[in-house]
């Protein structure tokens, strides 16, 4: 992909989802103006159909701010968060 025409996401996977994708991070090049979906759909192409059932129940973190809209656009260098539900209190 031709870098002005790209961003590139720092994606850092914990505990489940860790284990799901097999890395605790990776970076991502996706289109210039990409949305958090647009990463969520390239991540469940890399890693399949497993770990895209990991990532349903998952949240996010974008920039170390919560994410419920996945319409939200990716900056440069974003850093996108995958958190899966935590158990105990």
């Amino acid at each position: 992909m031709d870098t002005m025409t790209t961003t590139t996401v720092t994606v850092r996977y914990f505990a489940a989802a860790r284990a799901a994708a097999g890395t605790e991070a990776e970076k991502v090049q996706l289109p210039t103006g990409s949305t958090v979906a647009a990463a969520l759909d390239a991540l469940r192409a890399q890693h399949g159909p497993e770990f895209a059932v990991v990532l349903a129940r998952c949240s996010f973190l974008l920039d170390e701010v919560a994410v419920r809209d996945q319409a939200v656009p990716l900056g440069p260098d974003a850093v996108l968060d995958v958190l899966p539900p935590f158990a105990g209190g």
